[in-house]
């Protein structure tokens, strides 16, 4: 098979696959932090200062060290790393928000044997008879796994999205294992309930291993989005699909990120189209892809179509919960609190003993979240400091008042969709009418 990319994957690192390996990992990386508060400590001393604990542990070496091994490891580890620095960023000290904000995007790739062993495993010994190219350097490697561009023998281009050996067996040890050196280590605080979301991490994780139910979601979404012009979805292709290889047809495009010094009118559009993606999705198909990674998205300049890439991560909704959101984010966008507080909770945010001072609290925050919303003509991402703003809140509730609960998991993932929207309006300094945007939605 002639290959045009012989060389190795740059940067690369042996993906753990047993479950005392991963966990020996997991020890040297508890051992690394706790040495480095030492050192640290002793520093500090020496130069007269008495530090806190927080302050030894949150060093920029000390979350360093977290983001790399939870790199290295992959696959849960990395994934649990990722949602916590999306869903409880205001449950985590800044430093460490930031640090493990890097695991979204900085997975190292498997070497050269190991990428072989898995193909081989896959698709037999004679794989490489079906290609008339290969390259062994990935295009993209994330928590699951690495893409790689090929051609086959019957002319097709294809990306294939190859998974990290024994990910699967892993889950659940990994998220229990980086569950608990969090904890111990004092980066969660001690009283918050995070129990829910890590079990709905390994549900999640699980799903998400799964290629086979990420192709049939991708011919789901390809049928829902058949009636516009302005999606461009990659082909499966099931001959060469199976559960831990996902094979595609290769789509161009450039990063969706990259879109930052384009036209105002050109950044407007791209996010005038996820937005009612994310409505529609929400609304009407009752099927949400709830990962807003940056990577999931990329935009074809020339046909001026958002390509869409990633769906594991896609989640069913309930019609009572889509209806109750409906309600709510009317109910915000109108500021009435008593019809806030009652669409909040048929969701179920609240636990059962709640005081008026802690609704009132949760209403103000649904009240900042639908801001863009009620904005009366165009709103300008630029200039807002809606993010801070939310975020501020969060923490107030979270440590100064103590009645931090812990929403539905469908809640948290539709949050955490919403929230990676806002943030990619603020990078592309987006200026859009939003409430126009959710107008076809408003309940009469």
């Amino acid at each position: 098979m002639p290959i045009d990319d012989q060389h190795p994957p740059k940067n690369s690192a042996a993906v753990p696959s047993s479950r005392l390996g991963r966990l020996a990992r997991l020890g040297s990386l508890a051992t690394g932090v706790a040495g480095g508060m030492l050192a640290e400590g002793a520093r500090q001393l020496a130069q007269g200062n008495r530090p806190k604990m927080s302050d030894l542990l949150l060093t920029p070496a000390n979350a360093k060290r977290v983001a790399d091994e939870l790199s290295r490891l992959r696959g849960a580890a990395m994934k649990v790393g990722q949602l916590i620095s999306m869903d409880a960023g205001e449950l985590l000290p800044p430093q460490l928000t930031e640090i493990l904000g890097q695991l979204r995007s900085d997975a190292k790739p498997m070497p050269l044997g190991q990428l072989a062993q898995v193909l081989e495993t896959n698709w037999g010994k004679d794989w490489n008879e079906r290609f008339s190219q290969f390259s062994f350097q990935p295009i993209a490697a994330a928590s699951i796994g690495q893409v790689h561009s090929a051609h086959t023998k019957d002319g097709r281009h294809l990306a294939l999205k190859i998974q990290y050996p024994a990910i699967r067996d892993s889950i659940n040890s990994d998220v229990e294992n980086v569950a608990t050196l969090l904890r111990v280590s004092g980066l969660i605080p001690k009283d918050i309930d995070f129990r829910p979301l890590l079990e709905e991490a390994k549900a999640q994780l699980h799903q998400e291993a799964d290629y086979l139910r990420e192709a049939d979601y991708m011919r789901r979404y390809q049928a829902l989005l058949g009636d516009t012009r302005h999606f461009k979805l990659a082909t499966v292709y099931d001959d060469l699909t199976t559960d831990t290889i996902l094979a595609m047809s290769f789509v161009e495009g450039v990063p969706i990120e990259s879109l930052v010094h384009a036209p105002q009118a050109e950044r407007d559009q791209v996010f005038t189209l996820l937005m009612q993606l994310f409505f529609r999705e929400l609304f009407e198909f009752r099927l949400v892809q709830t990962d807003p990674n940056y990577a999931n998205y990329r935009y074809d300049r020339q046909s001026q179509q958002l390509i869409l890439l990633d769906f594991g991560a896609t989640r069913e909704y309930s019609k009572t919960m889509t209806e109750s959101y409906q309600r709510l984010i009317q109910a915000a966008i109108e500021q009435n609190e008593a019809h806030i507080i009652k669409a909040a909770q048929a969701i179920g945010y609240f636990q059962d003993k709640i005081e008026p001072e802690q609704l009132k609290a949760v209403s103000t925050i649904f009240q900042q979240a639908v801001e863009p919303l009620r904005h009366q003509g165009v709103y300008d991402f630029a200039q807002s400091n809606l993010a801070t703003r939310v975020r501020e809140t969060g923490m107030d509730m979270t440590f100064q008042k103590g009645y931090w609960h812990t929403p539905p998991a469908d809640a948290i993932f539709l949050h955490r969709k919403l929230g990676g929207l806002y943030l990619l309006a603020s990078k592309l300094k987006v200026r859009i009418n939003m409430k126009d945007l959710f107008a076809p939605y408003y309940l009469t």
